[in-house]
């Protein structure tokens, strides 16, 4: 059954959420969420270019109800949306994973957990009853890729994402001013910011500094910081290819998407090499400043490829109309990343459920002004 769409009306936007959440945790956490790569470039176009999508309302015409309801991979979720899988969630606000996967398990969306988060499979499995989606940064040692695989399979998990945008880490002027290039530097500056969100420092004393729980197993004990950039440019190789894709295709048995696919190129190969999905992404602005922007990208891959393998999008949606425009552009599901921990690290343990309620409110207005009465039905209302 779903639960009713209830939300803090203090807080009726993500732009809302936005700016809680810079008031509420430290600058070098928040410009880590917040910021894109290079010049910001790619970060300002995804979303500018997405919100020139227009769509023509309908009223004159039979309509019920509208129904958000979205099968994929032959689950039904209740909304056509899920959060995106983001690294060092705790860092933003203490128990950010945790707090999202219990949002997504109750509103019953998809919760996708990054190798690199401070969350354990293990534990965000039993948070989600095995619904959670689990993303691959690539292990540069086959051990450590097939461990993960077969932890990710003793929990059931059904939905394996492989990250493709990362060959190189994006330049990101902001981390680097932070301390937050690999590794981490807790300068004077940064513990001046921690004493000014005593309410953070505090959780975050209370739950510990946050760690790559995902990856524990495989680090060296007693590792310090020191050492830590070196293990993980050991231990990934973000380059994937076609030999790469193969082995993981062997290996895991259950459903396989590629995430970061922007050129039709990319997308033939995924469906030559038996993927089920693909997410266009330019990892949030993160990565490539000069790139289209991820809108631009559906447009062109949705109308050749979505008879031939699941589409779905993330980066540069902000809210219920952007789920809309998304959708009616030819996508058949929606992620994001930024919204959800804006929301969480704005409210804490509400923030991941407040976020899914304000979208759902949101979507189903658009859907209720198009005469929409289920998500597919918005694409007949794109302006083209």
């Amino acid at each position: 059954m779903s639960i009713p769409i209830q939300y803090n009306p203090r807080y009726p936007s993500i732009e809302d959420l936005r700016a809680k959440a810079k008031k509420r945790i430290p600058k070098f956490a928040f410009e880590y969420l917040d910021g894109g790569c290079n010049e910001d470039v790619n970060l300002y176009k995804n979303n500018h270019e997405l919100r020139k999508v227009e769509m023509k309302p309908r009223y004159l015409i039979p309509f019920e109800k509208a129904n958000l309801k979205t099968e994929l991979f032959g689950y039904e979720y209740d909304a056509p949306f899920g959060i995106s899988p983001v690294g060092l969630q705790g860092l933003m606000w203490p128990k950010s994973p945790e707090i999202l996967a219990k949002a997504a398990f109750e509103h019953n969306i998809p919760f996708v957990l990054s190798t690199v988060t401070t969350a354990s499979i293990e534990s965000i499995a039993e948070i989600t009853e095995g619904r959670a989606w689990f993303q691959l940064y690539h292990p540069a040692e086959d051990r450590v890729t097939k461990d993960l695989i077969k932890r990710i399979d003793a929990v059931e998990c059904p939905v394996l994402v492989i990250l493709s945008d990362v060959p190189s880490f994006g330049y990101r002027p902001r981390d680097i001013r932070n301390g937050l290039s690999m590794p981490p530097r807790m300068t004077l500056q940064n513990m001046i910011r921690v004493l000014k969100r005593p309410e953070w420092a505090l959780k975050t004393l209370i739950n510990g500094q946050p760690s790559f729980e995902v990856l524990k197993p495989y680090m060296p004990k007693n590792l310090n910081l020191s050492q830590l950039g070196k293990f993980m440019n050991d231990t990934f190789e973000g380059r994937l290819n076609e030999e790469k894709v193969k082995k993981l295709r062997d290996l895991w048995k259950g459903k396989l998407v590629i995430k970061g696919v922007e050129s039709e190129a990319d997308v033939e190969t995924a469906i030559r090499l038996g993927l089920d999905g693909i997410i266009i992404s330019n990892h949030g602005g993160r990565q490539v400043d000069m790139g289209q922007a991820t809108i631009t990208s559906l447009q062109n891959i949705a109308p050749k490829y979505n008879e031939q393998i699941k589409i779905m999008m993330d980066s540069g949606i902000r809210g219920g109309a952007d789920i809309g425009r998304v959708l009616s552009s030819g996508a058949d599901f929606t992620f994001l990343g930024r919204s959800f921990m804006y929301g969480v690290s704005a409210l804490g343990k509400k923030g991941g459920d407040h976020t899914i309620s304000i979208l759902k409110a949101q979507l189903t207005q658009v859907m209720e002004q198009m005469c929409c009465e289920t998500v597919h039905q918005l694409r007949k209302n794109l302006v083209q």
